[in-house]
């Protein structure tokens, strides 16, 4: 029955793969509008594919030398460290390693798959639009649900193979620790890149000249846009795979760890939630249309939530009909709900139909401090819900497991995390939707369509502002959840080992690793928005020296040099990549090393605990700050050109590099170092028992 399921699997994520390969193709029949908007969609495609071949040069080097110390470390036969006799099994490492270069190349497949159709569905966007709103939506969501179909595909087909191939879940681990760190790698750089663009092009071109945000008079416009791609689609796509695979990778393992006859009943209970959430998210992106109100928002809404009562059916169905406990199914729907919940609650403070963005636009009149004030404590205070949400989360998946007699509580947190995410072919297709008619919009007004088209497409924006901030929310909360249950793994690979893991607050070892893991995400933050805007600041220059030297760009006479900002951008991002993979990969394993398993445990506690705080405060607050900056541009407290708009530009440029670089990075941070933790505990625990 094992070995069926698991077959079933693949079929479906082949399916789904299928299905999105095949509204990719609808989607470049679409009209691809005049030759000034095909011109204009060329210079974003080319711009976009010359990065992601950049990045992923790059990032095809790292995974290469990591997949070769892992093919030498699990050559070892771990089960005999520290007892003096070490057997050699190279094909036990060169498995892992395969495995990991494997999640690695779904990662960027998927990564790479979302932003191909991206950049072909944003000038059919902004040419559907100018027939109607309905027209331009379509398109753009169904492009967008390209990148998702395709992520839970790639991830279902991946996980289902290995498991169907080795029956260890700890090969699977090494496929989820692949696509970790190529996710977290390419979501920073991707990052970098985009805030890097938009912060120059914000500040010259609305502040200093006051040009419109994607005038083709400005340098920075197409560099911008290409940032769109490859940071919100293909460096989100990746992420939202991270989460996807360590949490159903998780639970597996603590499947496997669970004593008795049905530990490979619950092993591959996560993968047969995913396979389900597939076709609820098949049948959910159908019913996504945007009805007579004209309000897109809501229409990704409604297929969100449809997608979830689908889902949450079909899973009663499976534990009734299958015999599983019942407490796997009220874990799983603790964790649906509460990912429903934290999304909505996002949206809440990011969408300009509630107060927070309403009134941290109407203080924008006083100037950007008092933007920046409101909009940072509006940050803070929306943490709660999906705090209280988490916690909620955790103790009720974790009490009922407990009091089932047969599954562990943390087998329980497993489960409500990938609860939570089983429905990401849904939450990632509207998330995509964002950045296409972003760019649906930038090329509406770069191409010279009518004002009504432009106006049309900020409706579209303005949806997609927020449904980006509700996906960060659904990933940043999962991520909390699954690197609980990560953390339950790495104790018990630990103790299997002869070691007694004490994490007690009363050691000085442990206290000392909370206190270096708390303060990772705000390095690794600082180091995020350092980069950003050191590469701004060089931007800027760029672009001022253009307009001086060259003054026809501003008159329109002169087509200004895109290719130069598109280089600075790309040459920023990829520099910057080193420290923040060593705070992933290599500070843990120093910690673990020097420090010892305790130590580790603290560590990743600290982390994790700032990890995801940091993460809600920045993806919320910057979402608020930029929703607030459309608000006015719509019309209000002055509208575009008054000093409450002057003040609310200030604080979408603060927020940028809060909500697209280092908020959306930070809980593939702590999912990365985690696994690494986990991966690694073996050689650490022998390590320190030798010693």
């Amino acid at each position: 029955m094992t070995q069926t399921w698991l077959i079933v699997g693949i079929v479906s994520g082949f399916i789904s793969v299928g299905v999105a390969l095949a509204i990719y193709f609808w989607v470049v029949r679409q009209d691809p509008g005049s030759e000034r908007a095909r011109q204009v969609a060329g210079w974003i495609r080319d711009g976009a594919a010359s990065y992601l071949k950049r990045l992923y040069t790059v990032l095809a080097l790292v995974a290469v030398v990591l997949a070769f110390v892992i093919a030498i470390v699990f050559s070892f036969n771990l089960n005999q460290l520290g007892t003096g006799s070490v057997d050699i099994a190279p094909s036990n490492g060169l498995t892992m390693a395969a495995a990991f270069i494997f999640g690695a190349v779904c990662s960027a497949v998927a990564g790479y798959m979302g932003m191909t159709v991206a950049v072909q569905a944003n000038v059919r966007s902004a040419v559907a639009v100018s027939d109607t709103l309905n027209k331009g939506f379509r398109v753009a969501f169904y492009a967008g649900s390209v990148m998702g179909l395709a992520m839970v595909g790639l991830a279902v087909i991946g996980m289902s193979v290995i498991f169907l191939i080795t029956g260890n879940p700890e090969v699977v681990l090494g496929f989820s620790f692949g696509a970790s760190t190529l996710a977290l790698l390419a979501k920073a750089g991707g990052g970098i890149y985009t805030k890097t663009a938009d912060i120059a092009a914000d500040l010259v071109g609305k502040v200093e000249v006051g040009i419109p945000e994607d005038d083709p008079r400005n340098p920075a416009v197409v560099a911008d846009n290409v940032g769109d791609n490859v940071g919100d689609v293909a460096g989100m796509g990746a992420d939202i795979f991270d989460s996807y695979v360590a949490s159903t990778v998780a639970a597996m393992l603590l499947g496997a760890a669970m004593a008795g006859p049905d530990s490979l009943k619950y092993t591959v209970f996560p993968l047969i939630l995913c396979t389900l959430g597939i076709y609820a998210s098949l049948i959910g992106i159908q019913f996504v249309r945007v009805g007579k109100n004209g309000k897109p928002g809501a229409a990704l809404n409604f297929g969100t939530i449809f997608t979830c009562v689908l889902f949450a059916a079909m899973v009663i169905v499976l534990v009734l009909a299958g015999g599983y406990d019942l407490s796997v199914l009220w874990s799983t729907l603790i964790g649906l709900s509460t990912g429903v919940v934290i999304g909505f609650t996002t949206e809440f403070f990011t969408s300009d139909e509630y107060k927070p963005v309403q009134e941290t636009a109407r203080v924008s009149s006083s100037g950007a401090a008092i933007t920046i004030i409101t909009g940072f404590s509006y940050g803070l205070l929306s943490i709660i819900p999906s705090v209280i949400g988490i916690v909620i989360a955790t103790l009720v998946s974790y009490f009922i497991s407990e009091a089932s007699g047969v599954i562990s509580g943390v087998y329980g947190i497993g489960i409500s995390a990938v609860g939570m995410l089983a429905v990401s072919g849904m939450i990632v297709s509207a998330d995509a939707y964002g950045p296409i008619v972003d760019n649906a919009r930038g090329i509406a007004e770069m191409a010279g369509m009518d004002h009504e088209v432009i106006e049309r497409a900020d409706v579209l924006d303005s949806a997609g502002n927020t449904a980006k901030a509700i996906t960060k929310g659904f990933s940043i909360s999962a991520a909390a959840l699954t690197v609980l249950a990560l953390f339950a793994a790495y104790a018990t690979v630990i103790e299997a080992r002869g070691l007694t893991l004490n994490i007690s607050l009363r050691s000085p070892l442990v206290v000392a690793g909370v206190f270096l893991g708390a303060m990772t995400p705000p390095i690794f933050s600082a180091l995020a928005m350092l980069s950003v805007t050191k590469g701004a600041f060089g931007m800027i220059e760029e672009i001022r020296r253009q307009f001086r030297e060259e003054p026809g760009i501003l008159a329109g006479t002169v087509i200004p040099d895109y290719n130069r900002c598109v280089s600075l951008a790309a040459d920023g991002a990829l520099t910057s990549l080193i420290l923040p993979a060593f705070l992933a990969v290599g500070f843990p394993l120093l910690i673990g090393f020097v420090l010892g398993p305790d130590a580790l445990g603290g560590f990743l506690g600290g982390s994790i605990f700032t990890g995801v705080i940091f993460a809600l405060l920045m993806a919320n607050a910057g979402g608020l700050w930029d929703n607030a900056k459309k608000f006015i541009e719509g019309g209000a407290f002055g509208g575009v050109g008054s000093d409450a708009h002057k003040a609310s530009v200030v604080g979408d440029t603060v927020g940028d590099p809060f909500k697209d670089t280092a908020g959306p990075s930070l809980n593939t941070l702590i999912t990365v170092m985690v696994l690494v933790s986990s991966l690694f505990a073996p050689i650490i625990a022998a390590f320190h028992l030798f010693l």
